[in-house]
């Protein structure tokens, strides 16, 4: 089975493709044209909020989490959702701290962004970026990879992040993504991040 096919077009949700539902707090920080969170919304492939207050449970991508997300959120997860927050890079920890309280936090181990204003940098992805490799680590690869192909950087993502993401998907807890993640990064290299 080829995994990335880019014949293939996201056409919005199916029933039986999405498994995790996807919350989006929109802060209206950033470019509306560069916006994925917009898009993904726009394709009925996640919901978006303007008030945080509006979601009330959820799994949140947090990089600034003390705990990283794991196979073992899974349950959580197709519980509550996946929680992702759409903001400028500049007023992310700010932003977040809005949100942690009700929320179950976690953070996504080392990835490299494939977007355009931020390629090849370490953990600075976008909320497509994020929410793909969530739905990745906790295994819907289908999921993962069906809102990747909203972009055509989306493959480029998949394809620089393929061999972390599948050891991080084959982990159990927390613990075990960050031993995975010194596979490919130095340990020095994620202090601060």
């Amino acid at each position: 089975m080829e995994l990335w096919n880019t014949n293939e077009k996201c056409q919005g949700p199916t029933h039986g493709g999405i498994v995790i539902q996807l919350k989006i707090y929109h802060a209206n920080q950033d470019d509306p044209k560069k916006c994925s969170a917009r898009k993904l919304a726009r394709m009925g492939l996640a919901t978006l909020h303007t008030d945080p207050g509006r979601i009330r449970k959820g799994i949140l991508l947090d990089p600034y989490a003390e705990v990283a997300l794991s196979p073992w959120d899974r349950p959580q997860a197709v519980r509550l959702g996946l929680v992702a927050l759409d903001c400028s890079w500049k007023k992310a920890e700010e932003t977040f701290r809005v949100m942690r309280g009700r929320l179950i936090p976690r953070a996504l181990p080392f990835l490299l962004a494939a977007n355009p204003g931020n390629y090849g940098k370490a953990y600075r992805l976008s909320t497509l970026e994020a929410f793909a490799a969530a739905l990745y680590i906790l295994g819907e690869k289908e999921q993962a990879l069906k809102i990747l192909r909203i972009y055509t950087w989306g493959g480029q993502f998949y394809n620089l992040n393929k061999d972390p993401l599948e050891e991080y998907a084959s982990a159990r807890t927390s613990s075990e993504v960050v031993e995975k993640q010194y596979l490919f990064v130095d340990k020095e290299d994620c202090v601060g991040e």
